[in-house]
């Protein structure tokens, strides 16, 4: 339950940090927040299927596919969540790196 809980706080704190540099909109800042919860549940259910769904890309293109299926999980958040908007690809793209070495770098903290 933890690891849950700092994975939502990474993906607000990502998404939060990304806005400032990228043209991310969010009417608030609990917008963030619900971003970083409704980013975490659609990686919970859909992420998995497609991972496994997509296995033969991402042997061929040596797992660097997972990026953009961390983009598609981006943009349906930005759709499942009014309020919060990826205006597209590209820019979710940045965004999916962004929280990709958030991530990471939450996996390198923990003991």
């Amino acid at each position: 339950m933890n690891r849950q809980i700092y994975r939502v706080l990474v993906n607000t704190i990502a998404f939060f940090i990304a806005a400032q540099f990228l043209p991310i909109a969010a009417a608030t800042p609990l917008h963030f927040l619900l971003a970083g919860i409704v980013l975490g549940l659609v990686n919970r259910i859909i992420r998995p299927i497609l991972i496994i769904l997509t296995i033969p890309i991402n042997l061929i293109s040596l797992g660097v596919f997972t990026l953009v299926i961390n983009t598609w999980m981006i943009l349906l958040t930005s759709g499942l969540l009014p309020g919060f908007y990826v205006p597209g690809f590209g820019v979710a793209f940045l965004v999916s790196i962004m929280v990709t070495l958030a991530n990471w770098g939450l996996k390198a903290l923990r003991p």
